[in-house]
């Protein structure tokens, strides 16, 4: 899925529901807190800021499903203790160990 596929099936998705639930878009941009021209992008599936997208969002009264959408990561113990109580803030790419000298025959140093 590309991420203008998801933004269209969403924006669909908020329009259904808000017609399901006999709301206008002026009413819902009230509510949100948004202008109408973001409520009619939304619903087209147009890019938007991610504030304006969760105020639509907990206007309609689905916020708590947009934040299940995203699952919470519990560290399970023994994580912890590798990382002696802290958790991990910053992402790093993992170490890629130097590639090893290969050595043949005859290729030794004269010193």
């Amino acid at each position: 899925m590309t991420p203008s596929r998801l933004r269209t099936d969403i924006g669909g998705r908020l329009a259904q529901l808000r017609l399901a639930r006999n709301v206008t878009q002026e009413a819902l941009a009230r509510d949100a807190g948004v202008s109408l021209r973001t409520v009619r992008r939304l619903e087209a599936g147009s890019s938007c800021g991610l504030d304006s997208f969760l105020r639509v969002a907990l206007a309609l009264g689905v916020g708590d499903a947009i934040a299940a959408a995203v699952p919470a990561i519990d560290i399970r113990p023994i994580e912890r203790v590798r990382a002696r109580g802290a958790e991990r803030r910053r992402a790093r790419p993992a170490k890629v160990p130097a590639a090893a000298a290969t050595w043949s025959w005859g290729e030794e140093s004269r010193d």
